[in-house]
């Protein structure tokens, strides 16, 4: 699931606007994720399942207050804008296809995700939208069907090239995009609510005999989960790379540009089959924007938390929530143009991930959270290599 919700409406905007700028010339930076966001990932739910608790929780427990809530407040902004960006293009790609009211459509979207939430277990209809994000495969077969130059798009994957300021931009937004803050907080929580709604399983502190299947699981989980996540951003980045760039069109100003991309193999239907799979991650994302957002505000403020609950059950919980999804609704309003919303909250998020990144380290290394079930060294180099990766690209988009 978390692979799904990571390549939501801000990555495919920020891998279709880097293969229509660069070409295949950031093909590398998907390369490098991919360790690196299986290692941040796979702290995250070490972190969880580990001990019972989501990330916040654990972060709270040994560093400052004020740094806790700060961090948090850096993820509700993340978030918030996120989820106006997302259901902003949710309604530009209703809109394609209709031809019309794509602020009527965004509010509904906006409206039937937070019911959604409010009353529907997210993982019965979870399992549902997955299905709708399976039309993002067909950048895959885009590939297969129009002209790649293949010595080109090999070089790009392993010959690192950064084309000035704009192109150390949009570094920070693919790394942003793909290591984002509210996976952190998502993949934990989601592990922990795991154990409190099972009727078997404990926190591996507990129950120290589970922790063979459920490291197995939780790595075959991961590795899987964000090796689909890249494959489907590196057709993306090769698909609008060896159409729109080969065609001169290097700026992607909108989302009818984005599906232009599709047109070699969907022909007239690819208004439709961008806007589904627009609309489809973004019906998978904006409950992981918003619940992660909610599940580290009510774990810093201990309330009762998870999107099993009932709405009476959890007030303060689903309030954040509700809270977030309307902020993004005003986002919506504003002038600004949904594809470089996008593009700009993976920027963001790409800038935020950094100090909850390092925060995360350290709570996963201290024996007093996580007992005998500290991360191991591997996992520890991976992690901290991922958190100064994205601490120099950030840096030096502010420098330069």
């Amino acid at each position: 699931m978390t692979g799904a919700a990571d390549d939501d409406p801000s990555g495919i905007a920020t891998y279709s606007q880097a293969g229509a700028q660069f070409g295949f010339g950031l093909l590398w930076t998907l390369v490098l994720t991919y360790p690196l966001m299986c290692a941040v990932q796979l702290v995250s739910a070490h972190i969880g399942r580990v001990t019972g608790h989501g990330l916040a929780k654990n972060m709270g427990d040994i560093l400052p207050r004020w740094l806790v809530t700060s961090l948090i407040a850096l993820l509700f902004i993340a978030n918030t804008i996120n989820i106006g960006a997302d259901i902003a293009a949710m309604g530009d790609a209703a809109e394609l296809v209709v031809g019309a009211g794509g602020h009527i459509f965004t509010v509904a979207f906006a409206i039937g995700s937070l019911l959604l939430q409010m009353f529907v277990p997210y993982r019965r209809y979870a399992a549902f939208l997955k299905w709708l994000t399976l039309v993002l495969f067909a950048y895959v077969a885009l590939v297969f069907m129009v002209h790649v130059d293949w010595p080109a798009a090999a070089k790009g994957l392993v010959w690192p090239v950064i084309a000035g300021t704009s192109g150390i931009t949009t570094v920070v937004a693919i790394f942003g995009t793909t290591i984002s803050p509210y996976l952190f907080f998502w993949q934990s929580s989601q592990e922990a609510e795991e154990v409190a709604t099972s009727a078997d399983a404990r926190p591996l502190v507990d129950a120290p005999e589970q922790a063979p299947h459920e490291y197995s699981r939780m790595r075959l989980d991961t590795f899987g989960g964000m090796a689909i996540s890249n494959l489907v951003a590196i057709a993306i980045m090769i698909g609008t790379a060896a159409t729109l760039n080969a065609a001169g069109k290097t700026d992607i100003s909108t989302a009818a540009d984005a599906a232009q991309a599709l047109r070699p193999v969907a022909g007239q239907f690819a208004f439709l089959l961008f806007a589904l799979g627009i609309i489809g991650t973004g019906l998978l994302a904006v409950p992981v924007l918003a619940g992660s957002a909610a599940y580290a505000v009510g774990e810093a403020r201990n309330w009762k938390i998870g999107l099993e609950h009932k709405p009476w059950e959890a007030v303060g919980f689903y309030s954040v929530i509700g809270v977030a999804t309307v902020l993004g609704i005003v986002i919506d309003w504003s002038p600004i143009d949904p594809i470089k919303a996008l593009f700009w909250s993976a920027v963001i998020n790409g800038v935020v991930a950094v100090p909850i990144m390092a925060a995360m380290m350290i709570v996963v290394a201290r024996h007093s959270a996580m007992g005998r079930f500290t991360a191991t060294r591997w996992l520890l180099f991976f992690g901290w290599a991922a958190t100064f990766v994205m601490a120099v690209a950030a840096l030096a988009m502010l420098v330069f």
